[in-house]
């Protein structure tokens, strides 16, 4: 059995281990647009109803107007963490190849199942024995993103080797020129994960999308079972994705170019991100979490990077104004690497 893995967003844990109530945290610890978008009215049915094949049809036409992805429907999912967890069934034997460091599940998934997994850091490590090869575009958490001609030249020469591509592109909203769901009809060996909650501020609705064809919808589907999406659920996303998401992504680019100014400021360095966050290497990042925590701030650290430290977005300048206070005080500066 695996270690479960520790993601951002634990405000109560850290609350009981630093002190105070968890509403007085600052929670940059995750890449959720911390500025949730106004939900629209949601029929008393949505409620009262099973999700009916109406309610379906037109959140699947919605996504797929909105993710542009051509012939193919996508599939509303609760949360692309539950396909992940279904991902292994794909997998018909060789090894599955992870381009990390990445987003922890897939690897866990994966192990979890008896699969071999090969955690690579670029396509050149790629074998004839890889099955599954996972692309997170952009990646979690360092930003790098792969072009989608590198994308399409990967799923040709998986498929000819009788595997498939899945491309995580849960950060794309704010880069949609760069997602390959447009050339998804013509990649038959390819699986794109959407996801809903960070765009838009609602992680809490446990939502995603599937992109892929027809044959691997149908499995995910009936793996899922009926009703696997509440009615509300389908409801908003048909009515935000119809929606004009061009205020939405203005304020996150505002958001993004504030906290870049105030980790600039404090002669933090940044070494990557998207515009949902932003990936700071330093060599002191155990003992700066522990300062900002001390100041009710928490971001995400990761075990494997002891020097990284990913910042969210904050909400708003007053927000900018607290983080700024404690990343530019004389403690904060003092803090020394571990030995």
């Amino acid at each position: 059995m695996t270690n479960r893995i520790v993601h951002g967003g634990g405000i109560t844990a850290a609350a009981r281990q630093y002190g105070g109530r968890p509403e007085e945290w600052l929670d940059l610890s995750t890449g959720i647009n911390p500025n949730p978008v106004t939900l629209p009215e949601i029929p008393v049915a949505a409620w009262h109803r099973l999700p009916d094949q109406h309610l379906h049809e037109r959140a699947r036409e919605a996504a797929r107007n909105y993710y542009r992805s051509g012939d193919i429907l996508p599939l509303p999912v609760p949360g692309t963490q539950s396909v992940i967890q279904l991902l292994p069934r794909l997998v018909p034997g060789g090894s599955v190849a992870i381009l990390s460091p990445t987003y922890g599940e897939y690897a866990r998934a994966f192990t979890l199942a008896g699969l071999r997994v090969r955690q690579v850091s670029t396509i050149a490590e790629l074998t004839a024995d890889d099955r599954l090869v996972v692309a997170v575009n952009p990646n979690n958490p360092d930003g790098r993103r792969l072009p989608i001609e590198q994308l399409r030249d990967l799923h040709d020469r998986l498929r000819s080797q009788g595997g498939s591509l899945l491309v995580d592109e849960a950060f794309g909203d704010m880069e949609p020129a760069a997602s390959v769901a447009p050339f998804a009809a013509s990649m038959p060996n390819l699986i794109i994960f959407r996801s809903f909650g960070k765009f838009f501020g609602l992680a809490g609705l446990r939502l995603g999308f599937v992109i892929a064809e027809a044959a691997i919808l149908t499995r995910f589907e009936d793996w899922l079972g009926p009703w696997a999406v509440s009615g509300p659920a389908l409801s908003i996303a048909a009515s935000l994705v119809e929606g004009d998401t061009g205020a939405i992504r203005n304020r996150i680019l505002q958001r993004y170019s504030a906290l870049e100014g105030v980790l600039r400021r404090s002669t933090l360095e940044i070494a990557g991100g998207t515009p949902l966050f932003a990936l700071v290497a330093d060599d002191r990042a155990e003992g700066l979490y522990t300062h900002l925590c001390r100041h009710r701030i928490l971001v995400r650290k990761f075990d494997y990077a002891r020097n990284w430290l990913r910042f969210g977005l904050t909400p708003d300048e007053e927000a900018d104004q607290r983080l700024a206070g404690v990343l530019e005080s004389d403690d904060f500066r003092s803090v020394r690497p571990k030995i």
